[in-house]
């Protein structure tokens, strides 16, 4: 990505070019996915595009950073420290507002279904691999959290658990976007609840 291009690019304008490629990425895959048909419907010209943003890793990287944003803002991810007071509660709630967001906001599903291509680029320093370690980080902070204030078991290791709740949420996530346009709200809801229950079975979910 451009360092100065994307910045000098109207946000109206930068908004509708990732919102456009996140549904080809998404669609087709990172290898699959056109350029010249993402350049077309964004009403660019390929000088202006290689101008603002310059290559499709840069385009894919650039989405997944003006993506992420809008995800955490959307779903009002809590820090994990304020997860000491009622972590259940705010657990239940910030996979609710995951599960509503799937069939509200298309872009944003289309991003979500973005992280989890088989073919995107995610090596060290790429947009996608620093996003996953942040996800990483974050569930390793609440484990930690959950086991201190007893609200996760403590019969397996933090590391193991905080390994075996991103595997099980990825999985969930991965599946939950690819069925989104096929459910109703109240099916959302309930799969939401469903994998909160497997997520605290899991880790041995105790008090509140």
């Amino acid at each position: 990505m451009s360092a100065t291009g994307p910045a000098r690019m109207p946000p109206g304008r930068q908004l509708r070019l990732a919102q456009i490629a996140a549904a080809e990425f998404a669609t087709y895959g990172y290898e699959r996915a056109s350029l010249n048909r993402i350049i077309r419907a964004a009403g660019m010209s390929k000088s202006s595009f290689y101008h603002f943003v310059g290559s499709k890793h840069a385009l894919f990287d650039q989405v997944i950073v003006q993506g992420g944003r809008a995800l955490i803002e959307a779903l009002n991810v809590p820090r994990p420290a304020a997860l000491r007071e009622q972590f259940w509660p705010q657990v239940t709630a910030l996979i609710g507002r995951l599960a509503a967001l799937d069939g509200s906001q298309q872009w944003l599903a289309d991003v979500g279904r973005m992280f989890h291509l088989p073919d995107a680029p995610r090596t060290p320093g790429s947009a996608l691999h620093t996003a996953w370690t942040r996800i990483d980080a974050w569930i390793q902070q609440a484990v930690t959290i959950g086991r201190q204030v007893r609200a996760i078991g403590n019969d397996l290791p933090g590391d193991l658990q905080a390994e075996l709740a991103l595997t099980v949420l990825g999985v969930m996530d991965r599946w939950s976007l690819r069925q989104a346009s096929d459910l109703t709200v109240r099916q959302r809801q309930e799969l939401g609840r469903a994998e909160l229950d497997a997520v605290r079975r899991l880790l041995g979910g105790g008090r509140e």
